[in-house]
């Protein structure tokens, strides 16, 4: 089966929480990546989403640069709206 990842950067000015992150994020910018899989057996191409991942900054002294934490695509658009309205 094919797959394929996109990613994005994801740029909050305030703080923010996502169902199965632990703890309130800072704001900053974040890459957010999209894993998709081919759906075979379609006369055209069609891609379903399997997973979205976030990745957050690992605790300063840590042995990793980042965190990969799954996230849920629908909640994050919200949290993106919410962000931009308090500005």
């Amino acid at each position: 089966m094919f797959s394929r990842t996109s990613s994005r950067m994801v740029k909050f000015s305030h703080p923010f929480v996502l169902t199965g992150i632990d703890g309130v994020q800072p704001a900053g910018t974040y890459t957010v990546e999209t894993d998709e899989e081919l759906i075979e057996g379609l006369s055209f191409p069609v891609y379903r989403r399997v997973a979205t991942v976030i990745l957050l900054p690992a605790p300063v002294g840590g042995p990793v640069r980042f965190q990969a934490a799954t996230i849920d695509p629908v909640e994050l658009e919200q949290a993106e709206r919410a962000d931009a309205a308090l500005a």
